[in-house]
């Protein structure tokens, strides 16, 4: 029995946008089948009525900035387990409070990613509803250090809490902890980052894992700075 294809929605109103996502996603692939959608209603209809294996979407469609919002509560009420990546112009520094109240799996901000990054989100997360054993794999425990697979699980989890990180706050984390005790340069962290490799972009993802961790744990100073030359896990912190 042959195998049904990957379906992937984009909901997205602006069109250069929505055409620019549409052909990296069929340039990556071909073999997926891609559903534009561009307003709330017939994203609601489709949504409502067909299932998908992905679902990329904004938060503002139209004149109506919560749009995204009520299409991502409409996704997780059918209890299918659909990934959403939520591409939004909404400044990066709110995607946790975003991905914390509404479950989405992954933010990108508008702007600030390229067809790499894209396309490399979007297969991670495809690869994680190929695997859904993989989040059993991963259930909450209490560890006194992230537990953390980007490429398997949902999100890493700490002390028995999600940690809402974007997957290159992920990466990074993955890389600390793999090195943990070790300074890790700026140089090999610029590995992991698919965009904006330079220092400055590499510390505001790492401000972003220290204050994902202080949502947890507000006392949390395990992530030391190494001036001009990178960063440490010092999980004894």
């Amino acid at each position: 029995m042959a195998q049904a294809p990957t379906r992937i929605a984009v909901v997205e109103d602006d069109p250069p946008t929505r055409d620019q996502l549409i052909g990296w996603l069929r340039a990556a692939r071909p073999d997926a089948v891609v559903t534009a959608l561009a307003d709330r209603d017939t994203a609601e209809a489709v949504l409502s009525a067909e299932r998908f294996d992905l679902v990329t979407l904004d938060l503002e469609l139209g004149r109506e900035r919560h749009a995204g919002i009520a299409l991502i509560n409409l996704l997780n009420k059918r209890g299918l387990g659909t990934p959403v990546l939520v591409v939004s112009a909404m400044p990066a520094a709110v995607y946790r409070s975003i991905m914390k109240a509404l479950d989405a799996w992954d933010y990108l901000q508008k702007t600030q990613f390229d067809e790499v990054e894209f396309i490399e989100t979007v297969l991670a997360l495809l690869r994680q509803t190929a695997r859904p054993d993989a989040r059993a794999d991963a259930a909450p425990q209490a560890e006194p250090d992230p537990l953390i697979d980007p490429l398997r699980q949902r999100n890493p989890t700490w002390r028995g809490q999600r940690l809402n990180l974007p997957l290159t706050a992920q990466r990074i984390l993955a890389t600390l902890l793999e090195h943990r005790g070790g300074v890790i340069s700026y140089d090999q962290l610029y590995d992991v980052v698919k965009t904006g490799r330079n220092k400055d972009n590499v510390r505001k993802h790492v401000a972003t894992i220290r204050d994902a961790l202080r949502e947890i744990d507000p006392a949390f100073d395990g992530i030391e700075n190494a001036p001009m030359r990178g960063f440490r896990w010092n999980s004894a912190r």
